[in-house]
C-alpha cells in the first residue's frame, strides 16, 4: 500500500469519527449535561415546568402567534427564539474564533437560557428543534428532568423539580402560502426602509434574500420540509403533538391554537393529584347536556309535583317579577322573601330551574334571624321567634341603555 493510499484511508477514518462525534446525540448531550453539572451543580438544574416546542415553515406565523400562545398558557416570560441565541455573546465568541455553532453549541446555549429564573414555570422555544440530533437531545433532556423530579419527590425541594409537560406545536402552511407570506414580508420591509431613508426617522431593517426572490423563498420552504419537518414529526410518539392549520387569518389561527392548548389536568397534574380530583365532573361536560337535563327536570316537576310547581310559578309571578322589572336596566335584582313554601328544598330547586329556563341566573342565600315577639312580665326577658329569610339574587342581561 502506497503512502498516498495510507493517508487517504486515515483521512476517511478521521472524517467518519468526526461525523459520529457530531451526529451522535447522546455524546453531544452527555457532554453538555456534564458541563452544566460541573459549572452550576445538579441541585441548580431547575428547568421549566412546561416547554412548548414551536416549529413551522417560513411564513407560518411563529412570530405572529407566539404572544397568543404564551397568553393561552399563562406565560409571562418572553419566548426563547433559538435563531436569536445564535447572535448571543456566547455564540459570537465561537464565531470569532472561527468555530461553527453546531448542535452541541446550540444545546449548551439553549439549556443555560432555559435555566434562567423567569422561565421556571414555562417557556416557548421558537424554532427548536431543527435537526434530528436536536430532537434526540430534547428527548434526553426530558429524561433527565424526569429523573430529577423522581429523585426529589417527598423532599422540601420537590416543588422546584416538577414533572415536565412538553408540547410540540407545528404551524402548518402549504408552499404557496409560505412563499406568498415571505415575499409580502420582504415587500413591507422594503417599503419601510424607503420611508426611513426619505424621512430619516426609524431604523433600516434587514431584508432577507429569500423574502425578495420567489425561487429562494421556494428553496427555503423545501429545506424546511426536507429537514426540520421530519425532525418535528419524529416527536409525535413522545410528546403532546399539535398540528395547527395556520393558513387562515390571524383570528382563525388563534382559535385553532386555543382549541389545541386548552388546559387538560390529566396531562399536566401529578398522577396522585389527578386521582384525588378526577371524580369531580369537568364543567364543560356538565354544560354539554345542561339544557337537556333542565328540560327533563322541569317536565318532572310539572308531572310529579304539580301543586308545588304551580305554587312556585305563582310566587315568582306575583312577588319576584315586579321587583325584577324595576331593575331591567341594570340586569341585577335582590329579593328578600319569607314565604314558608321555600323551606322545602325541592321548592328552591324548582325556583332556580324555572329562572334558568326563562334566561335568568338565580342564587339563593338562607339567612336565619330572631325577631323579638314579647317581653316576659315576670322575668323582664325578651322572647324571640325564629325567622328565616331567603335572599334571592337574580342576574340577567340588562337593557342596552346601560351599555
Amino acid at each position: 500500500m502506497s503512502d498516498a493510499e495510507t493517508t487517504t484511508d486515515a483521512d476517511e477514518r478521521a472524517s467518519t469519527l468526526t461525523d459520529v462525534e457530531i451526529k451522535d446525540a447522546k455524546v453531544i448531550f452527555d457532554a453538555v449535561w456534564s458541563d452544566l453539572v460541573n459549572e452550576i451543580g445538579v441541585e441548580e438544574l431547575m428547568f421549566p415546568k412546561e416547554i412548548i416546542l414551536l416549529g413551522g415553515a417560513p411564513g407560518a406565523g411563529k412570530g405572529t402567534n407566539t404572544d397568543f400562545i404564551m397568553k393561552a398558557r399563562g406565560f409571562t416570560c418572553p419566548p426563547i427564539v433559538v435563531s436569536s441565541l445564535l447572535d448571543s455573546p456566547e455564540a459570537k465568541a465561537l464565531k470569532d474564533k472561527g468555530m461553527l455553532v453546531g448542535d452541541r453549541e446550540v444545546m449548551g446555549i439553549l439549556l443555560r437560557k432555559m435555566l434562567e429564573l423567569e422561565f421556571r414555570d414555562g417557556a416557548v422555544l421558537d424554532g427548536f428543534p431543527r435537526t434530528k440530533v436536536q430532537v434526540e437531545c430534547m428527548k434526553l433532556l426530558v429524561d433527565k428532568i424526569q429523573q430529577l423530579h423522581r429523585e426529589h419527590i417527598g423532599t422540601p425541594t420537590a416543588g422546584q423539580f416538577r414533572r415536565p409537560t412538553i408540547h410540540v406545536m407545528v404551524l402548518f402552511v402549504d408552499e404557496k402560502t409560505s412563499v406568498d407570506r415571505q415575499l409580502f414580508r420582504g415587500s413591507e420591509i422594503q417599503k419601510l426602509n424607503e420611508e426611513v431613508k426619505l424621512t430619516g426617522v426609524g431604523e433600516i431593517l434587514e431584508v432577507r434574500p429569500t423574502d425578495v426572490d420567489v425561487e429562494a423563498a421556494k428553496r427555503r420552504y423545501q429545506v424546511f420540509k426536507e429537514s426540520t419537518w421530519d425532525a418535528l414529526q419524529s416527536l409525535k410518539e413522545v410528546f403532546f403533538y399539535h398540528l395547527i392549520d395556520a393558513r387562515g387569518e390571524v383570528k382563525e389561527v388563534e382559535k385553532n391554537i386555543f382549541n389545541e392548548l386548552q388546559y387538560q389536568s390529566s396531562l399536566e397534574l401529578e398522577p396522585d393529584t389527578f386521582e384525588v380530583i378526577r371524580g369531580i365532573p369537568i364543567a364543560s361536560e356538565l354544560v354539554l347536556h345542561a339544557r337537556q337535563e333542565l328540560v327533563k327536570r322541569l317536565d318532572s316537576y310539572s308531572r310529579d309535583h304539580r301543586e308545588l310547581f304551580c305554587e312556585i310559578v305563582d310566587l315568582i309571578n306575583s312577588k319576584f317579577i315586579p321587583i325584577i322589572s324595576r331593575h331591567a336596566i341594570s340586569g341585577r335584582a335582590v329579593i328578600n322573601n319569607e314565604d314558608e313554601v321555600l323551606s322545602n328544598p325541592l321548592a328552591l330547586t324548582m325556583l332556580i330551574d324555572i329562572f334558568s329556563d326563562r334566561g335568568y341566573h338565580a342564587v339563593i342565600d338562607k339567612q336565619l334571624s330572631r325577631i323579638p315577639e314579647r317581653v316576659n312580665a315576670n322575668t323582664g326577658e325578651i322572647e324571640f321567634r325564629p325567622n328565616t329569610t331567603y335572599r334571592i339574587r337574580v342576574y340577567f342581561e340588562g337593557s342596552e341603555i346601560r351599555n
